[in-house]
């Protein structure tokens, strides 16, 4: 179990440090819809986290059941791929320059003042569906799916990495709704600096270059 731990924290780390996410909520709680859309969109995003890595354990586990012996080309196949889709996504991102000048936020972004409580729901889901969310919580299910752990351990492990995963999107939530007044200017600060495209970029890179090893070493 610790075993397992140790290897979806990283990867959960790199979920919480997701620059889209955390620019999402920042916006949405400087809106004026913030006391309606705020925990919808908090909700959602816990939801589409506890989803992706859920089903990719349960899909990964499916897959290593009909072979026993030895390690299951099916299951090496995929631990292969999604970790140089890792490395392939994290080397895009690193390339991509920011636009200079401008907020370099996307266009559908200039509409967050409008969302409601159930589009907030929604963009969180999609948001954890993307390709560098959805990679990243296949990391996840395959990490526990190695280990082998009883369902009880898989369940304790899948709310730890949700929890760490979806912290930065819950904890500023939470203290806006409790003390709004007190986080409105740390809010614009982080909107000004907050900028998790290298640092999330880079530890995509890295682990996928662990899960890529790993699925060859078991050729």
């Amino acid at each position: 179990m610790w075993q397992a731990l140790g290897a979806l924290l990283p990867i959960a780390v790199a979920v919480a440090f997701s620059s889209v996410p955390l620019t999402v909520t920042i916006l949405i709680l400087l809106s004026p819809n913030r006391s309606r859309a705020a925990l919808p969109f908090l909700v959602g995003w816990v939801i589409g986290v506890a989803a992706v890595i859920t089903v990719s354990a349960a899909g990964a586990a499916a897959l290593a059941k009909p072979l026993r012996r030895g390690p299951d080309m099916a299951v090496v196949v995929l631990e292969i791929v999604t970790g140089a889709a890792l490395m392939v996504l994290a080397s895009i991102y690193l390339r991509r320059r920011a636009p200079a000048g401008g907020t370099g936020l996307p266009g559908w972004l200039a509409a967050v003042d409008s969302f409601g409580p159930v589009v907030c729901f929604a963009i969180a889901v999609i948001l954890s569906l993307r390709p560098k969310g959805l990679l990243l919580g296949v990391a996840g299910g395959l990490a526990l799916s190695a280990a082998s752990l009883k369902a009880d351990e898989a369940v304790l492990l899948i709310i730890i990495y949700t929890a760490i995963a979806s912290s930065t999107v819950v904890v500023p939530i939470i203290a806006s709704l409790i003390a709004p007044q007190r986080m409105e200017p740390k809010l614009i600060s982080a909107r000004l600096i907050v900028n998790g495209r290298i640092v999330t970029s880079v530890m995509m890179f890295m682990i996928g270059v662990v899960i890529l090893g790993y699925g060859l070493t078991q050729l």
